[in-house]
């Protein structure tokens, strides 16, 4: 019978292997409570596309497109930005396969999170192409560049960076999408109800993967916190190898919707939640680490501050909004 460690390939220490191993009945455990939480959804539920089509829904699409046309360019590129990331799920799989190998119960949840994450590209797909939002042109050559470009972050095969990443990377993009959808609401409220349904399913993977990374510390804390440490320092959205990122997550952080601020909420977040500041029983290093993480938000506060102290008025364009200016 082989190991622990012999069952998981590529990423990881013999010593983080094992602990992946150990945790596969928390990985288990929390599968569980995900599927008991959630409220399973698709995408035909929310905007029908059946061939029998009732009227009701055509005459919901044509409200649809008619008061999509009033969303201002800021939420455009917002939208497109949300859209494109979630379409860099073939990435993703690949990562999580790579870092946490193909024996259960991971492989069973990256199947499990993946069947769910398709969703919401498809969703936004199709609000995108029915609400008649860009040019679908465009917007498309954007997506094809990011799948190819692909996307390769300097983990260092370290497995406990991807499930700490992962952490603060579903909560940041839970944020992003509540945000778009607020802007929308008023507007376009069928943008609300899209951008609420795929927020709701990034707060559930949020829970599972901070749970994860949880029993991780406990079991490894000095290796966890040095892994920690490295993601949190280094964090970029998944989205920053599509062509024109800066200056498209630029106008959303001048829009509010998510800039270093919400990031830090997020940091503030999880070192709470994992007691980061009153672990105990720490090796020297450990400790110097933990001393290290508890600074970070004060950290992330000055870079703020900075972002926003030298960020003076600018004009941005996009070609899939017909290179309209925004002024910011």
């Amino acid at each position: 019978m082989m190991s622990g460690a012999a069952r998981f390939a590529q990423c990881g220490t013999p010593e983080q292997l094992e602990v992946l191993h150990d945790v596969e009945g928390d990985v288990a455990a929390e599968m569980q409570a995900h599927t008991e939480r959630r409220k399973l959804w698709f995408p035909n539920d929310l905007i029908p596309a059946d061939a029998e089509q009732t009227a009701e829904a055509e005459a919901e699409i044509a409200r649809m497109r008619d008061a999509a046309r009033g969303l201002p360019d800021t939420v455009r590129v917002a939208v497109a930005l949300n859209l494109l990331t979630e379409e860099g799920l073939p990435h993703f799989h690949r990562l999580i396969s790579t870092h946490l190998g193909n024996s259960r119960p991971w492989a069973a949840w990256n199947r499990l999170w993946t069947a769910e994450e398709d969703r919401h590209g498809c969703l936004l797909r199709d609000y995108v192409r029915d609400a008649r939002l860009f040019d679908m042109g465009a917007l498309e050559r954007l997506q094809f560049q990011y799948i190819e470009a692909g996307f390769e972050p300097e983990w260092e095969q370290d497995p406990y960076r991807l499930l700490a990443y992962t952490s603060l990377q579903e909560k940041a993009t839970q944020v992003s999408h509540a945000n778009t959808g607020r802007l929308c609401a008023s507007i376009e409220p069928m943008a609300q109800r899209v951008f609420a349904h795929i927020a709701g399913d990034e707060s559930r993977h949020y829970q599972f993967y901070r749970a994860v990374f949880g029993a991780i510390l406990k079991r490894d804390p000095e290796r966890a916190l040095n892994s920690l440490l490295k993601v949190m320092l280094g964090f970029a959205m998944p989205g920053h190898a599509i062509s024109g990122y800066d200056d498209m997550s630029e106008v959303v952080r001048r829009a509010g919707i998510f800039c270093a601020r919400q990031y830090r909420k997020i940091v503030d977040e999880l070192l709470d939640f994992w007691q980061i500041g009153n672990l105990g029983s720490l090796s020297a290093t450990a400790r110097e680490l933990q001393d290290k993480i508890m600074k970070v938000p004060a950290r992330l506060a000055r870079m703020a501050d900075y972002q926003d102290a030298k960020a003076a008025r600018r004009t941005f364009g996009f070609d899939f909004i017909y290179n309209r200016a925004i002024t910011a």
